[in-house]
């Protein structure tokens, strides 16, 4: 089976990511072209409960399969292997049954006396059986990342995206008819089928593997498999513990934003679209780089599982400064270009201007989220997750109740909300840099992260210059040109500013990876 280094490995993911990330966005437009703000509304509003399923029937597995599956491939143990996948099927498939009962009985409850919108109630019925799909195929996607094997994740990721696109036309129009909750609800059934045909090939690839890697059906000693059952619950839980928080806050941020907006003095249709606004409209673009540093954290895990391994540790300083650097090389243009065309974008992507003053605000705050996940990844890796769990926990707390406090405010209503999400980026991330300190004494060099601040600057004052001087009759090619301008002298800065080193650039042309 083929194996990549880091960079190879973050590259095939970054690619594959990008690709999705972008048919992930014609579906997006599609859906808001379809379903509207309200419809959009309550498609994102049945999105928490959901994720926290997803979450809690993984356990973490996935994390914990990477990292013992990297450990066990250094070692050429190809019997502990089998004991991690076999144990970690059994855990993920038994959890995502009894959650998939568990959802759908508390469904109607949810939807009436939590969300306040009983429209999502046939949603939340559709999109169910997508627990045990991604449980699964979570589990495989640990396996070939541990092996640093990339390309099967890469490609189901595209094939996910490309089924839904397609399902999502067709049900969703045939759906429109019967109303827009009905629509909602074929939207999700879009989902469950492009998961499930990325399953198919994950599987398929899995197989094609098996014989000569692993046999799942050989038995191992009580005592071998209670050991790595403990290997593997030890990374897990505490992985899940932080996953968790996140995905209970997720699921608590409609309810919140719902109840809040409402003692406001918003009705529940005005609250509706205004969260359709930013979680259907502006949170998307905002987490538009994360498909990179979310790859980076991917090839990151195994990667520092095995410098650490190998008590390589100036290896681990340098994997984590590296993935941190190229995250910024992303998140840096981003914020950029949602900083000087926020209205444009939203008015060609969805036909309206609404959230620009959310997405120009959000933006430069989150510069720092895309810091988030390879500093995570870097605390999973080195056995440090519980107190990522302990951050993301004292985040969590921090976010809702600014939401509360806030959102309820008539003199602030949907900005508490915005005010909240951001407070909740700064106070994760900044703990996680100082979690790093304290443990192994990573720093951010301080002159690296004054060249980054001042390169976003300059390119940002070049822009309202350059946004001056491009437009032309078309909106759409004025932002063409303007976003194409922009990227060029950004890429040429991180050169200049020595952000993006030119020996990677070679290994990259060079294929030597």
């Amino acid at each position: 089976m083929s194996k990549q280094t880091f960079i190879k490995g973050a590259i095939i993911l970054i690619i594959a990511g990008m690709i999705s990330r972008l048919l992930g966005f014609v579906n997006r437009i599609v859906l808001a072209r379809l379903l509207g703000e309200e419809g959009i509304g309550i498609y994102m509003l049945t999105l928490p409960a959901l994720f926290l399923m997803i979450t809690l029937s993984q356990i973490g597995i996935p994390v914990a399969v990477s990292k013992l599956v990297a450990e066990a491939n250094t070692e050429n143990n190809k019997q502990k292997i089998n004991q991690i996948l076999k144990l970690s099927f059994t855990i993920t498939i038994s959890l995502s049954l009894v959650l998939t009962t568990l959802f759908i009985t508390a469904a109607p409850f949810v939807s009436n006396y939590l969300i306040l919108d009983d429209r999502t109630y046939l949603p939340m019925l559709m999109i169910s059986p997508i627990i045990i799909i991604i449980a699964i195929s979570s589990v495989l996607r640990g396996y070939f990342q541990g092996l640093q094997n990339m390309k099967p994740q890469a490609t189901s990721q595209v094939i996910e995206q490309v089924v839904r696109i397609v399902f999502v036309v067709i049900i969703v129009k045939m759906m429109l008819p019967y109303g827009i909750t009905h629509a909602a609800a074929g939207a999700m059934v879009s989902i469950v089928i492009g998961e499930l045909v990325s399953l198919f090939y994950m599987y398929y690839c899995f197989k094609k593997h098996k014989k000569s890697i692993i046999d799942l059906t050989v038995h191992k000693g009580f005592k071998k498999m209670r050991s790595t059952l403990n290997s593997i619950l030890h990374i897990a839980l505490p992985t899940a513990g932080t996953r968790l928080i996140g995905s209970t806050t997720y699921f608590l941020e409609p309810i919140l934003v719902s109840q809040s907006l409402i003692i406001a003095g918003y009705t529940i249709s005005e609250s509706t679209k205004l969260y359709g606004q930013l979680a259907g409209y502006v949170l998307p673009l905002l987490l538009l780089p994360t498909f990179i540093t979310h790859s980076l954290s991917v090839a990151l895990i195994p990667s520092i599982s095995e410098a650490n391994a190998l008590k390589h540790y100036q290896t681990v300083h340098y994997r984590i400064r590296q993935a941190l650097r190229l995250s910024f090389a992303s998140g840096g243009i981003a914020t950029i270009i949602f900083l000087l065309l926020a209205p444009v974008i939203l008015q060609l992507m969805y036909g309206n201007d609404n959230g620009a003053k959310f997405l120009m605000f959000m933006a430069p705050f989150f510069l720092l989220l895309y810091f988030q996940a390879p500093l995570q990844a870097a605390l999973q890796a080195l056995d440090y997750a519980k107190h990522a769990m302990v951050n993301s926990l004292i985040g969590a707390v921090v976010k809702l109740a600014v939401l509360w406090l806030l959102a309820t405010k008539p003199s602030f209503g949907i900005d508490g909300v915005v005010i909240s999400i951001v407070v909740g980026v700064l106070v994760v991330t900044l703990l996680h840099f100082i979690t790093l300190y304290k443990l192994i004494k990573f720093r951010m060099p301080f002159w690296l992260s004054l060249r980054m601040i001042t390169l976003v600057i300059l390119v940002y004052i070049m822009g309202t210059k350059i946004e001056s001087i491009l437009i032309t009759g078309s909106a759409l090619i004025s932002t063409i040109l303007i976003i194409t301008t922009l990227i060029f002298i950004y890429i040429v800065g991180l050169f200049l500013f020595k952000i993006v080193s030119k020996d990677e650039w070679e290994q990259l042309k060079q294929g030597r990876f």
